[in-house]
């Protein structure tokens, strides 16, 4: 029997165990005959919560594209991708056991023009519902809606549907069997979509004391995106001069990020750590966001934790490296939880039970 054998701690509870994986399988059953590969801090795999595979900032990417988008991933660590939203079909990765496990959302849906173009689904109210259950059908258990972006007649930030339509579309999307989550950086669309029922909220900024507390009551997830979020001032001075309102708008979110995500995470929202890396910002970038999230004031735990065994629980992976668990992980030299930065450079990477990078 081939066997391979790693040890030292292994997080989240620090305890030092031999880690034995046979048949793409952890067991701490002793193999005598198993070869020794490293010592080290070993880490669940890594989760990249909202990432886009098989997209760039013109839209769809090519085969051999989104191959390299996924290497550079699982080389960063992160061995689990949920995808939220592409405008290719990224459905063959699955058949690759090299490359990471990937959740895909299919393509994010959008109002008519009212989003990047040749990203998504541009559609009318009436169209949503049916759009979403096309999407919850290819999928795999998410769908992406655009919840805001730049109105032009108003000039800035407005929800991209009313709120009884992204109400029937999430209806109809749990129905599928799908979860649902929506681009938001404003404070208006946010309202309609946590009452909506929705399962989780990407980036956030527009949040406030009473919708996180009914986010908490509910349940409802947040992926801030703590990198993209400094990208708003970058996009208020490219769209300043024709939509000043907007260019105000995201200053006033950029300013207040940090503390509106902080009130968020101390109120127990549930937070997990996404790059949005696909469009503006590169793949392999998921140690520069908990390193981000650090920063802005989550413990290291809670940072690290927010991109390996609590986001791995949330999407229905095994959060811990137990006894017959997927061997999905990755080796420090060491001790993550003390230093945030050895994340940039794994010692070993070991995905579905084979030594990777």
């Amino acid at each position: 029997m081939s066997a391979l054998r790693f040890r030292g701690p292994v997080l989240p509870d620090g305890e030092p165990r031999d880690v034995y994986v046979v048949d793409g399988q952890v067991t701490f059953e002793p193999i005598a005959s198993a070869e020794h590969v490293v010592d080290g801090w070993i880490v669940p795999g890594l989760v990249d919560a909202h990432c886009h595979v098989g997209l760039d900032q013109h839209g769809a990417v090519d085969e051999e594209t989104q191959e390299e988008q996924a290497l550079t991933d699982r080389d960063a660590g992160a061995l689990l991708l949920r995808d939220c939203g592409s405008a290719a079909d990224t459905a063959w990765i699955h058949d690759r056991d090299d490359l990471p496990r990937l959740i895909r959302a299919g393509r994010h849906l959008a109002r008519t023009k009212r989003y990047i173009r040749d990203y998504a689904h541009e559609v009318e109210p009436d169209e949503l519902a049916s759009y979403v259950a096309r999407e919850a059908r290819r999928g795999d258990g998410w769908v992406k809606l655009v919840g805001d972006w730049i109105e032009r007649d108003a000039g800035d930030l407005a929800p991209s549907f009313p709120a009884e339509t992204f109400a029937e579309a999430i209806r109809v999307a749990h129905d599928h069997g799908a979860k649902v989550t929506a681009h938001c950086f404003g404070e208006a669309v946010l309202p309609g979509l946590i009452e909506g029922g929705i399962d989780c909220i990407e980036h956030g900024t527009g949040l406030s004391t009473d919708l996180i507390d009914a986010m908490v009551e509910r349940g409802t997830a947040l992926v801030p995106t703590v990198m993209q979020l400094n990208n708003f001032p970058q996009y208020a001075d490219a769209a300043g001069q024709k939509f000043p309102a907007y260019a105000a708008h995201m200053r006033d979110l950029h300013a207040r990020r940090r503390e509106t995500i902080m009130a968020a995470h101390e109120a127990g929202v549930p937070i997990y750590a996404g790059t949005d890396a696909g469009g503006v910002l590169p793949h392999g970038g998921i140690a520069g966001e908990v390193l981000e999230l650090a920063a802005y004031g989550f413990t290291a735990e809670a940072a690290l934790g927010a991109a390996s065994w609590r986001a791995r629980e949330w999407l229905g992976w095994n959060a811990t490296l137990e006894e017959g668990a997927p061997a999905d992980f990755v080796v420090y030299d060491r001790d993550p939880l003390a230093d945030l930065s050895v994340l940039r450079s794994p010692s070993r990477i070991v995905l579905r039970g084979r030594v990777v990078a």
